[in-house]
């Protein structure tokens, strides 16, 4: 094991000492990165819209610690891979080589390794070197959305606490929707849950006044101006899913609605930012970003996902890398990762 990591969760995480020399590469790269904006494959000026296809992980590596703003991702819930993984207990132990609860020390014991499609901890292993590449990237005042369901948010923010740090997280927002079946078995299942962590959690950006405003439930109690108004939400976020027959639908399964993704963009960057989906799907993301005069990088290694923002992104010039659009095909492939 290396020396600039710590075991956790069974997996990798890097020590105090590295986690520093992070910050300290962030706030130069905050500096710089303010006077230019990069092409993660180059130096030169970045697009309006760059979209990869491809693993994210290659992709994540190659950008520049400190250089995004705002980070929006709604991942997948299954790899769909079997994963070899290295299963670990731990005992108390005054000489052990971990610091647990309350600074006790515990002692790492390998249990072995072996093969198996889990979903949970297949989950986990998929999204930890990811999530600590997405911390290294985002500015020191940048904020991360993680978009997720109620099966797995609550190991997702175990993980997410250890990467960040606790004092980093800042909500869980409920995304309530009132749609499809009901369940006559238990309570029918209406949300999804989007856990919001900032670098900093004493700088981040936080444009409340940019906020569309929602309508009061009893108007008639705080008079006609106010009821006219209207308010601005709370951490539980009233919003139908994408229509199936309306104007906005793509028709890519995953898709989520321009009104949850247009707020997080609005409240939490600014004009001229640098913005990050790397689970990109239907591309939702990137098109509220360019809506709102940000700059935009998207990644899936979907094809589908690719054919679908091909026709979103139609009349938008988009850097394409590792993937020539329909329109495209009779000219040279575009410019691919090196």
């Amino acid at each position: 094991m290396s020396k600039d990591c710590l075991c956790c969760l069974g997996g990798m995480f890097p020590s105090p000492v590295s986690m520093e020399r992070t910050r300290e590469e962030r706030r130069m790269g905050d500096q710089i990165n303010e006077l230019a904006l990069f092409a993660g494959a180059g130096g030169e000026h970045l697009a309006e819209l760059t979209i990869y296809y491809g693993d994210n992980l290659p992709v994540l590596q190659g950008l520049p610690t400190g250089s995004v703003d705002l980070i929006y991702i709604d991942p997948p819930f299954n790899t769909g891979k079997i994963q070899s993984r290295t299963r670990l207990s731990t005992v108390r132990d005054a000489n052990g080589d971990r610091t647990g609860f309350q600074g006790k020390r515990y002692r790492t014991i390998k249990l072995g390794t072996k093969q198996y499609a889990d979903i949970f901890d297949d989950y986990l292993a998929f999204l930890e070197p990811r999530l600590l590449e997405a911390w290294r990237i985002l500015k020191s005042n940048g904020s991360l959305f993680f978009h997720i369901d109620y099966r797995e948010v609550h190991y997702a923010k175990v993980l997410l606490d250890t990467i960040f740090g606790r004092p980093s997280f800042m909500n869980e927002i409920i995304w309530a929707y009132d749609y499809g079946a009901r369940s006559k078995r238990k309570w029918p299942a209406k949300h999804d849950n989007i856990l919001w962590y900032a670098v900093n959690p004493d700088d981040y950006q936080f444009h409340l006044d940019h906020c569309d405003r929602i309508p009061y439930m009893a108007p008639g109690l705080v008079g006609p101006e106010k009821a006219a108004k209207g308010k601005t939400p709370t951490d539980t976020w009233w919003h139908t899913i994408v229509s199936p027959n309306g104007r906005e639908k793509t028709g890519y399964p995953t898709q989520k609605p321009r009104g949850i993704l247009d707020r997080i963009v609005k409240v939490h960057s600014s004009a001229g930012d640098l913005l990050l989906d790397f689970f990109a799907g239907s591309g939702t993301f990137g098109e509220a970003a360019i809506a709102y005069r940000r700059k935009c990088i998207l990644a899936d290694n979907n094809p589908e996902a690719m054919r679908v923002m091909e026709k979103r992104f139609a009349e938008i010039e988009v850097e394409w890398m590792n993937w020539t659009p329909e329109a495209h095909r009779e000219t040279p492939v575009q410019r691919s990762m090196s």
